[in-house]
């Protein structure tokens, strides 16, 4: 390797419409070329494994276990950053939209101050060069919670927001449209079980009236105002597929059935499923199952919400399925993504783009990130 120069040669370059044998050079951090006789040159040895571009995530809210690793232990938010900035790069992902939650009530209360943490630490963490990741901002707005309207019209000026959705988590609503798996969910979470947990369902389906409407409209249009993606969150229906689309939403994030995901196709939304449904073999609340949307033509992007190491896991599962191919899976989690929040610089192996770039060799059948470079430059 020269200076400002890469050159990695005996790879399989993964494509945005075939498998390519050769070598890709960056220089200066940039693609530079892709070149199918490269067995002569000299740089570093791949061993024959696949070359992928880095993966982009745009829902992940892993960063929350780091802060919040037990119930009732705070972590130090910096040294949580980069533990969840660690596992991401790990797991193949460059560019990171942080999916941080808005809106307060006493099942997340302190949300914002948490928030404001998370800013502060990540703006440390740059001047630091402490991250290998490009970290970015997704606000995922609690439509029923106090503030929530308040919050993100402060917010929406943040340099580094890039996505905004909006998430109705009432009992009986959208993912819990099924009220026993609500129950099941917050007996979990709230440790509650009985008369106890039924006032708790109850109440909370009281309390939220009709708030979610009025802050739904509210947050579209301050986002459309600031020329923010937005996505909705759990459409269960064509109806709620419907209202997003005349709000004005290009995103439908993880569709709980088929006939949500069709729709969502039929008004141009982009869909985007959770890879943990694609691993597991289908969702834990009993919603459409991932690949059931990829077989019906319904899916565009993975992301892997809760488990970082399940991204790359379904994208190779994704390339086994009738009409897939390892070039179009990959793409659901690299140019898709970064396409759809306007990063045209990155998500492609192709002369011009930045050189976020990932070795994947599989072990038996689990693909296994071996090295990543961001901008060119080693990361692990």
């Amino acid at each position: 390797m020269s200076d400002g120069e890469l050159i990695l040669r005996n790879a399989r370059l993964v494509l945005a419409d075939r498998v390519l044998e050769g070598a890709l050079i960056c220089r200066d951090g940039v693609i530079a070329e892709l070149d199918p006789d490269g067995a002569t040159r000299t740089g570093e040895d791949l061993g024959g494994d696949w070359l992928l571009p880095g993966l982009v995530e745009l829902h992940t809210d892993n960063l929350e276990g780091h802060l919040h690793p037990r119930p009732g232990v705070d972590w130090p938010t910096l040294p949580g950053l980069v533990a969840h900035d660690a596992e991401l790069v790990a797991a193949g992902v460059t560019t990171v939209l942080d999916s941080l939650r808005i809106g307060e009530d006493p099942q997340y209360a302190g949300c914002r101050a948490a928030l404001d943490r998370v800013l502060e630490a990540t703006g440390e963490a740059a001047r630091l060069e402490v991250l290998r990741a490009e970290h970015l901002l997704h606000l995922r707005c609690e439509l029923v919670a106090e503030r929530v309207v308040e919050d993100f019209e402060e917010l929406s000026h943040q340099p580094s927001l890039r996505l905004v959705s909006l998430m109705d988590h009432t009992p009986g609503q959208r993912q819990f449209a099924d009220l026993d798996a609500a129950r099941l969910y917050l007996a979990g979470r709230k440790n509650l079980s009985g008369q106890a947990l039924e006032d708790y369902v109850q109440h909370r389906i009281r309390e939220a009236g009709d708030k979610a409407g009025r802050a739904r409209a509210a947050i579209a249009g301050i986002a459309r105002a600031r020329g923010l993606p937005l996505a909705s969150h759990d459409d269960a229906t064509p109806e709620h597929v419907e209202e997003a689309a005349e709000l004005g939403l290009t995103i439908s994030e993880f569709p709980t059935s088929l006939a949500a995901g069709s729709a969502a196709h039929a008004r141009g939304l982009e869909v985007v499923a959770g890879a943990p449904n694609a691993v597991r073999g289908g969702s834990s609340y009993g919603n459409v199952g991932a690949l059931e949307l990829a077989d019906a033509g319904h899916l565009d992007i993975f992301a892997s919400d809760y488990v970082p190491a399940s991204l790359l896991q379904a994208l190779f599962l994704l390339a086994g399925r009738p009409g897939w191919d390892l070039p179009r899976a990959v793409a659901t989690a690299s140019a898709n993504p970064a396409a759809t929040i306007a990063l045209s610089d990155r998500g492609s192996l192709k002369p011009g783009l930045r050189a976020d770039l990932i070795q994947v060799a599989l072990a038996g059948e689990l693909p296994v990130v071996k090295r990543v470079w961001r901008g060119g430059r080693r990361m692990i």
